[in-house]
């Protein structure tokens, strides 16, 4: 089963009134389903930031959004862990010598002229480092 037929599956057992649209409690019953959970609060928060047409209630492509939604910010916030290891020097890039570092710490010794030119395949604004950005269309 596909992942959009699964969504479909859990937003009809947890569409309770059958109405084609989830509210908050409809919403917080769907992510104990998934696994999750969700908090009276953050449901509300959760609506609000998804309610396109306005009428307090989660529509069938809202739900989908938010499901794919919840996937994407763990993956931002697992990339951004693993650039902080790179990134090393707290500036907000990894620089040849981060990179250096954090490859020897890995077993993979490098040269510096070789992170240069590891740098220079991602480096989109050709500033010799990596930004943020960067570090995920690298990863991607």
């Amino acid at each position: 089963m596909d992942k959009i037929a699964l969504y479909e599956k859990v937003f009809k057992q947890v569409d309770g009134d059958g109405d084609g649209k989830l509210s908050l409690p409809e919403l917080q019953r769907c992510m104990a389903v998934v696994g999750g959970s969700l908090t009276l609060e953050e449901a509300e928060k959760v609506v609000e930031n998804l309610d396109s047409d306005g009428d307090g209630l989660v529509s069938w492509a809202e739900f989908v959004a938010f499901m794919e939604g919840v996937g994407e910010e763990e993956k931002v916030s697992d990339l951004m862990e693993a650039f902080r290891m790179y990134e090393m020097d707290g500036c907000g890039f990894i620089t040849t010598k981060s990179l250096k570092r954090m490859l020897s710490r890995l077993g993979e010794s490098r040269s510096i002229e070789e992170c240069k030119k590891m740098i220079a395949k991602f480096d989109l604004n050709s500033d010799g480092v990596l930004n943020f950005d960067e570090f995920k269309f690298m990863m991607s």
